[in-house]
């Protein structure tokens, strides 16, 4: 089953709209998303989330960072262009703009969709 493909605005515009639970639900969904495709079971979406809420949000900055370069290792098994976009969006997350974070990786994991499941 191919993963879902979903628009960055709308990720933004429903993270702000819920307080952050759907940016929860979405870090959810982009770690099994991740763990899919990589076939990493070392991958575990309810421990992240759960991470994350013990944290109140600290372990997110290393999350971001870290499925950045989850990201960089999917672009090479789609083959298509390495995009390392982890510093950055540890930046942003680290400036409080998480949010921006979640639309440069969605987009690219849009990206990896295309090119991997949305082949025409």
């Amino acid at each position: 089953m191919a993963p879902e493909k979903r628009s960055p605005g709308i990720v933004i515009l429903l993270s702000i709209v819920t307080c952050g639970i759907y940016a929860l639900y979405w870090v959810y969904c982009v770690s099994k998303e991740t763990k899919d495709f990589l076939g990493d079971d070392s991958i575990n979406p309810g421990l992240e989330v759960l991470l994350s809420i013990i944290t109140c949000g600290i372990y997110l900055f290393y999350w971001f960072y870290k499925y950045a370069k989850y990201q960089v290792d999917m672009c090479r098994r789609a083959a298509i262009a390495e995009t390392d976009n982890s510093i950055l969006c540890l930046i942003l997350s680290i400036l409080g703009l998480s949010i921006v974070s979640m639309a440069i990786m969605q987009n690219q994991l849009n990206v990896i969709w295309d090119n991997t499941y949305y082949r025409t």
